[in-house]
C-alpha cells in the first residue's frame, strides 16, 4: 500500500490528539487535586467516591445534630443549677420562717424574699438557646412564663428528639411543665403556698405541709439535672465516635479520588516531552511540495 502524505498527516494529527487529550486530563488533576475528573475515568472508582461522600456527609450532620443538642442541654443545665440554688435558699428561709421565733413582720419580710425567687425561677424557666424557649417543650417560640402573679405555664409537654446515628435518636429537651410546674404544682406552686403561709403566718404548714412539699419538688429537679447530664454525657461519647467515622470516610474518599501528586508531576513533565517531541518531529516529516500535493 502505497504511504501519501496526507496519510502521514492524518496519521501524525491523531497521535498529537491523543497526545494533548492525556495532557490536557494530567493538567486537570493537577488544578483539581482530583484523579477522578469524570465518571468515564474510572466507573467503580466513581461509585465508590459517590458512596463514601455520602457517608460523609451523613455523618457530618450527625455532627450538627449533636453539637446542637449538647448546646441545648448545656443551657438547660445552666438554668437548672440556677433554679437549683433559687430552691436551697428559699428552703433556708423556710427554716427560719418555720421557727416560732419570727414573728408575723419577719415572715413578710422573707416572704418578699421568697416572692422574688418565684419570679427567679420563672427567669430561669424562660432560658433561650438560639432565640428559642428551651423549657417550652416543642412551642420553642413561645415564652413558657410571664413574670407576676400568674404561675401558668403557656408552652406544650411535648419532648422534641433529635437523630444522632442511624436510627438512634436523643430526647432533647425537659419542659417547664414537669420541672418547675405551674400554679397547680411543681415548684412553683410549692414557692407560691410558702409566700402565702409566711403572709398569714400560718406555722403549721410551715413547719410540716412546705417543707416536705419544697423537699419532694427539689428532689423532681435534681431528677431532671441527672437527665441533663447523662446525655450531656451520652452526646459527647456519640460526637467522638462520629469524628472517628468522619475521618475514616473522609480518608477513603481520599484514596480513592485524589490524585497522586508527585506521580501526576511526573506524568506531567512526560507527557509535555512527548508533546514537544511529537511536534518537532511532525514538523520534519510533513515537508510538502508541489510534487507532493500532485502525487496525491
Amino acid at each position: 500500500m502505497r504511504i501519501t502524505q496526507t496519510m502521514v498527516s492524518r496519521n501524525l494529527l491523531d497521535d498529537l490528539g491523543d497526545v494533548t487529550e492525556r495532557l490536557s486530563r494530567t493538567q486537570e488533576r493537577l488544578s483539581s487535586g482530583k484523579q477522578l475528573t469524570a465518571p468515564s475515568d474510572d466507573p467503580f472508582g466513581v461509585s465508590q467516591a459517590l458512596m463514601f461522600r455520602l457517608d460523609v456527609s451523613t455523618q457530618q450532620q450527625y455532627q450538627r445534630n449533636v453539637q446542637e443538642a449538647s448546646s441545648w442541654q448545656d443551657a438547660t443545665d445552666t438554668a437548672l443549677s440556677r433554679v437549683n440554688d433559687a430552691v436551697l435558699r428559699a428552703r433556708d428561709l423556710l427554716i427560719q420562717g418555720a421557727n416560732d421565733s419570727s414573728g408575723a413582720s419577719a415572715r413578710q419580710s422573707i416572704a418578699t424574699e421568697i416572692d422574688q425567687l418565684i419570679d427567679e425561677v420563672k427567669n430561669e424557666g424562660n432560658a433561650k438557646y438560639a432565640g428559642r424557649y428551651v423549657f417550652s417543650g416543642s412551642a420553642t417560640l413561645t415564652q413558657p412564663y410571664t413574670q407576676g402573679a400568674s404561675d401558668a405555664y403557656a408552652g406544650n409537654t411535648e419532648v422534641m428528639k433529635r437523630e444522632i446515628g442511624p436510627g438512634v435518636q436523643l430526647d432533647l429537651n425537659v419542659t417547664g411543665q414537669s420541672v418547675l410546674g405551674d400554679g397547680s404544682g411543681g415548684i412553683l406552686k410549692v414557692l407560691r403556698d410558702i409566700s402565702n403561709d409566711l403572709k398569714t403566718n400560718n406555722s403549721a404548714n410551715l413547719q410540716n405541709t412546705d417543707i416536705a412539699a419544697l423537699d419532694a419538688a427539689h428532689d423532681t429537679l435534681l431528677t431532671a439535672q441527672a437527665i441533663v447530664g447523662a446525655r450531656a454525657n451520652r452526646l459527647e461519647t456519640a460526637n467522638s465516635r462520629l469524628q472517628q467515622l468522619d475521618e475514616a470516610s473522609t480518608k477513603s474518599l481520599s484514596n480513592v479520588e485524589d490524585a497522586d501528586m508527585a506521580k501526576t508531576l511526573v506524568d506531567f513533565s512526560t507527557q509535555q516531552a512527548v508533546y514537544q517531541a511529537a511536534l518537532k518531529s511532525g514538523a520534519n516529516l510533513i515537508q510538502p511540495s508541489l510534487m507532493d500535493f500532485l502525487s496525491n
